[in-house]
């Protein structure tokens, strides 16, 4: 994974909601075709993070060798523990991340919201995808939602601009479905592109708060690590602003989350 300011990551706390997180990546494979009948199809996890979704590939394809990679030590750690014959993890940017070899598979789960300009990686993607393979990723699409919107107001407020500046991403994050479809299919491959909004009934005090904890607020609680006053009273300050944005209601918080999948696939010669 890849952000301004170069967050460090929290495994434990990324996994509190890991169902959550979890259901978009089983959409997005349930919408993968199978793969080329080639003898141990190569399969690449882009932004793979603490593993537990690299680990559904090689359910699915036991026969694929699978590497997970990331660019997070504490990620990394966590995702080894679901190394196995045909399933290894590796430290790679993908921002500068190039196969070495073909792929019948390269896909991507929540990463290309932190590489800027990620559909410029597209080109050397695609040109490593076997003829009859895919290329598949998911993406938030919800950084003009309250949970973004108010946590980049606040940073960029009097108190907080000057060691908060250029920490957080913007509203262009990620790009439009449009666009996707327009990058993928360029190339001449069939593409299926599409978004969804789960409603996520998020139990428990200051859910959300909890959730971008692991999440979108890392670069934030990366900044101001050295300072513990001082995030608790970023804290503070955004909590309250989500209590309001996001009220808890008789069965719950509900926290609305949009979601951009794409799907493109390589024909067979």
């Amino acid at each position: 994974m890849t952000a301004p300011g170069t967050p460090s990551w929290d495994p434990h706390q990324y996994l509190r909601h890991v169902d959550h997180r979890t259901r978009p990546f089983l959409d997005l494979l349930a919408r993968v075709p199978g793969l080329p009948a080639t003898p141990a199809p190569r399969i690449a996890d882009l932004g793979c993070g603490a593993g537990n979704a690299t680990a559904l590939l090689a359910d699915r394809w036991p026969d694929a060798r699978i590497t997970g990679y990331d660019n997070s030590p504490q990620m990394l750690e966590r995702a080894r523990a679901h190394t196995g014959p045909r399933l290894d993890f590796a430290e790679a940017d993908a921002a500068t991340w190039t196969p070495a070899e073909p792929h019948a598979l390269i896909i991507s789960n929540a990463l290309l919201q932190w590489v800027p300009g990620h559909t410029a990686r597209f080109p050397a993607w695609l040109d490593a995808i076997t003829p009859g393979g895919t290329f598949a990723f998911q993406v938030p699409g919800n950084f003009d939602q309250p949970s973004h919107a108010l946590m980049r107001e606040l940073a960029d407020s009097p108190r907080w601009r000057d060691r908060l500046s250029g920490h957080l991403r913007h509203a262009d994050a990620v790009a439009t479905p449009a666009a996707y479809l327009d990058a993928l299919t360029a190339p001449g491959l069939t593409a299926d592109v599409w978004e969804t909004t789960y409603l996520h009934l998020l139990p428990g005090e200051d859910p959300v708060l909890d959730w971008v904890k692991g999440t979108g607020l890392r670069p934030v609680l990366t900044a101001l690590a050295d300072d513990p006053e001082a995030s608790d009273a970023f804290l503070a300050d955004y909590r309250d602003l989500l209590r309001t944005a996001y009220p808890a209601g008789p069965h719950g918080t509900v926290f609305p989350f949009r979601r951009v999948f794409a799907v493109a696939h390589k024909e067979s010669r």
